[in-house]
């Protein structure tokens, strides 16, 4: 090779590493490897809370109006229907009841620290006063406006007395503040608090903002229909790099349009600022609907979170808890990506569980009941509630067994198809179970006061897996299970399939209120053909 030919390749190589170098030096960081499923934590809504009972009734489980308290290294979650559960980790949420003297826990419950003491209110309650946040809690005296008399209040020009709906907020100043609805349309008002008796406040309410029409999602009905009426409620006030956030809810608990919006401010007496990224949680349709009156508190993993009711079509109105990691933008507008119904991981598992929560587990199960050249099949029905609504992804009808059914059993072809296709399978990886109180826990008529449970204080069940719908292997086996969810979540061993099996073998009988499934649900991601 001649020598300048030699010179030449040798520049070319040289310059090839140059600009390899430089181009490995301008690309970011490779990204770690992101949770494994079956390995890492996940949680799902609604979140899966033991009951208040031990004997299986549904007691504890049409909980709402959700206050959550750190203490300590303990996380307390207080809410209508309940005492308090406890957990340090969001997920793992253990009863435990509160001792109130000379009163009831009330409605709504409120609960904050001040002064190294515990402070509990709510809906037509006093003020109490407790040592440790689990009480015992005495009566500290009734709610006394700025003059010392017995608080009151006008709203579209009826007059109402008592609290409601209450938040008291401590600022960093170490001064209080409660936050309070008035009624109907009235919306929020604030009043600082006398910081040596925090049953009076230090001077009058201010109105900070009330029921806007043009805000659409705020107006009353299922569809949002009412031109001029609303329910504006359930403050909560928390305080982020100088701005207050000011969460409420409207529109009413008895719908499913029931949503929650925000306020912020630079003052905890404001003026609030209407967020331009609102409604903050709203959601009408699916197993999650109605997300509203909540609180939003700083996580186990430092991430701020929101905690919420969601409001369910079966009962009526009745209730269950949710909760969905929160994010700001570059603004400081507080805002959450969706209100979730499916596996999401845990807190802690990954950095931003805004951007990266998801775990990507679809449900599977939807509607499959009900598919073309569907395989599936149920043990028995009650007519009216088919086993197809176990799996039509709502929570507004139920499967119902027949009660000479000791075992019931549902079974899901996943993989339905035409003709015209290959066979369908579906790696699954996780199930959820949410369990009928009857008709406990809505509004409208109350049921009769149940009889005492028989069977087992639990539900108990196991989940098989097939791929030809003839020979099955149990994945899940909570036969013995002994801890009362009337919502189940469950974490299976990813498994390739097409059918999938739920066998009740035990469960709460509550009087004469038949076991009945809302939905049953099972999560999971499709297996690629070999063939294609």
């Amino acid at each position: 090779m001649p020598f300048y030919s030699v010179l030449r390749s040798v520049a070319a190589t040289g310059a090839s590493i140059v600009l390899c170098a430089a181009s490995m030096l301008g690309q970011p960081p490779a990204r770690k490897p992101g949770p494994v499923i079956g390995k890492a934590t996940r949680y799902i809504n609604p979140l899966p809370i033991e009951t208040s009972s031990r004997d299986g009734s549904p007691q504890g489980v049409n909980l709402g109006d959700v206050t959550v308290v750190k203490s300590g290294d303990l996380y307390y979650l207080f809410g209508t229907g309940g005492g308090a559960w406890v957990s340090k980790n969001f997920l793992d949420w253990k009863y435990q009841a509160v001792e109130v003297r000379g009163g009831r826990l009330p409605v709504a419950p409120h609960v904050v620290e001040y002064n190294g003491a515990f402070y509990m209110s709510g809906n037509d309650a006093p003020l109490y006063k407790a040592p440790a946040i689990l009480g015992p809690y005495e009566v500290l005296g009734p709610w006394k406006n700025e003059k010392g008399e017995p608080w009151t209040g006008v709203s579209n020009g009826k007059s109402w007395k008592g609290a409601f709906d209450v938040d008291i907020f401590i600022d960093d100043d170490n001064k209080p503040y409660l936050y309070f609805p008035g009624r109907s349309t009235d919306g929020i008002y604030v009043a600082p608090l006398d910081p040596k008796d925090l049953t009076r406040f230090a001077s009058a309410p201010k109105h900070l903002f009330g029921f806007q029409s043009e805000h659409v999602w705020e107006r009353w009905g299922e569809n949002n229909e009412y031109l001029y009426t609303a329910w504006i409620e359930g403050p909560w006030v928390f305080k982020r790099n100088g701005i207050y956030y000011l969460e409420y809810s409207a529109s009413g608990t008895q719908w499913m349009s029931y949503a929650s919006g925000v306020y912020t401010s630079k003052s905890p007496l404001g003026p609030f600022t209407y967020s331009p990224r609102n409604p903050l949680l709203r959601q009408t349709t699916g197993i999650v609907t109605g997300p509203g009156h909540g609180c939003v508190v700083k996580g186990p993993d430092g991430n701020w979170w929101v905690f919420y009711t969601l409001v369910m079509s079966n009962p009526p109105g009745g209730r269950r808890l949710g909760m969905d990691p929160v994010g700001f933008d570059a603004q400081g507008n507080m805002y959450v990506r969706a209100v979730t119904e499916t596996p999401q991981w845990a807190p802690g598992v990954v950095a931003n569980p805004v951007r990266d929560g998801d775990a990507g587990s679809l449900p599977l199960t939807v509607n499959k009941m009900r598919a073309m050249n569907q395989r599936g099949s149920a043990s028995s029905q009650r007519p009216g509630h088919d086993a197809a609504y176990a799996v039509d992804g709502t929570n507004g009808a139920w499967w119902e067994p027949a009660e000479e059914d000791k075992q019931p059993s549902i079974t899901v072809d996943l993989g339905s198809i035409t003709e015209f296709e290959d066979p369908q399978y579906f790696s699954v990886d996780s199930s959820r179970i949410e369990f009928s109180t009857g008709a406990r826990g809505g509004f409208g008529p109350r049921a009769a006061a149940p009889s005492p449970v028989t069977g087992s204080p639990a539900f108990r069940y196991r989940i098989e897996t097939s791929k030809d719908g003839k020979t099955f292997d149990t994945i899940l086996d909570k036969t013995n299970n002994s801890v009362t969810r009337y919502t189940e979540f469950d974490e299976l061993p990813p498994t390739v399939c097409r059918y999938v099996r739920l066998t009740i073998t035990d469960w709460p009988h509550v009087g004469v209120t038949p076991l009945g499934v809302l939905e049953f649900t099972v999560f999971g991601r499709a297996v690629e053909n070999a063939r294609r």
